[in-house]
């Protein structure tokens, strides 16, 4: 069974319910979550062997986390303990014209405060496949970018797949570095990249060709070509440069689809999904990168399938409350085969 580790933060979510502003709210709702225990959670959940590997304090709520993971049958062997507290971020979530908002609480928590040297990268990367970390991390703080760096070079030492999603959030970084100064070194180490056009604008300066990405909520998979060109370019060793294609007409609808650029043939999702009633956005592209990784690994000489498989499996998420994606192979492969119609299953 291939083994994957992700590497991370899992932070506590607290919601409103349904869709009321922060200031109409007396209580919270409580999920745990982060962008690289998210896509742990989807491949544990397609039948993988996933890890995932962070620094989380030594406390009730910090226990809470872990729990959350090993119910959703992922490793937490890789996990250290250490830092003042869990990360938290607080949703809104949108809809229709109202989009969705995050108020990030990070500061002092355990991955913030993470350092070089901490993790043994040798024996959590022992026997793995796949490394799979985003740019979040390496925008909490120096010390942890030290460490995703640390993880990355000892992960291609070690022969492992690297990927990465870009993931800019302009709200992280704030310790005096820019995604510039940092990012470049950490991304030539990855074989995959996943990234959309801001991404690529935020951390490298990277433009598509003269063309316009959107047109009125749908998405030209060509016109990212040039930009995902531009990353292979840029960093010798990836061999996929990957972007979903979001067309956002509200925040309760968006239409869904994606391509894949390897180098010599740009392929294009056979779907664009229609999410017209959006249950929860967030996680989104993590269960892309879930679907994608387990599409990789899965259909190895088939690059069209794994891109197909990704799509489905993210456009299932936004059916799901919460974080993680929870839908199984089962449900990913009847809507690749054409049956979104949602009825019934008895």
């Amino acid at each position: 069974m291939k083994r994957i580790v992700t590497f991370g933060e899992i932070m506590l979510r607290l919601a409103p319910k349904g869709a009321k502003r922060f200031s109409q709210v007396t209580e919270f709702e409580v999920i745990y979550g982060g962008g690289e225990s998210n896509v742990a959670v989807s491949l544990a959940n397609y039948g993988l062997n996933a890890s995932f590997a962070s620094r989380i304090p030594n406390n009730d709520i910090g226990e809470c986390a872990i729990m959350e993971l090993r119910k959703r049958g992922v490793d937490t062997s890789g996990i250290i303990r250490g830092g003042d507290r869990l990360g938290i971020y607080f949703l809104e979530t949108g809809a229709m014209q109202r989009g969705s908002k995050v108020v990030y609480d990070r500061a002092h928590s355990g991955m913030d405060t993470i350092k070089a040297g901490m993790i043994d990268w040798e024996e959590v990367l022992k026997g793995a496949d796949w490394f799979h970390w985003t740019g979040i991390t390496p925008a909490l703080s120096q010390g942890a970018a030290d460490a995703c760096l640390e993880a990355i070079k000892t992960a291609n030492r070690l022969g492992v797949t690297v990927s990465t999603d870009l993931n800019y959030r302009k709200n992280l970084w704030k310790y005096g570095k820019t995604p510039g100064e940092v990012m470049p070194a950490l991304v030539e180490g990855c074989d995959v990249i996943l990234g959309n056009e801001e991404d690529a604008e935020k951390h490298f300066g990277l433009h598509p060709d003269g063309v316009d990405v959107t047109h009125g909520g749908s998405v030209s998979g060509e016109a990212y070509k040039s930009v995902l060109r531009k990353l292979m370019e840029m960093f010798p060793r990836c061999k996929m440069a990957i972007t979903t294609l979001r067309g956002s007409i509200s925040a309760s609808h968006n239409s869904w689809a994606g391509v894949l650029w390897d180098g010599k043939e740009l392929y294009e999702s056979s779907s664009t999904y229609q999410l017209t009633h959006i249950v929860d956005r967030v996680g989104g592209g993590d269960s892309f990168m879930g679907g994608l990784i387990y599409g990789l690994l899965t259909y190895e000489n088939d690059r069209q399938k794994a891109l197909d498989f990704a799509v489905a499996a993210s456009a299932l998420k936004h059916s799901i409350y919460g974080d993680a994606n929870l839908a199984t192979v089962e449900e990913v492969l009847k809507l690749m085969e054409g049956d979104g119609s949602g009825r019934v299953s008895r």
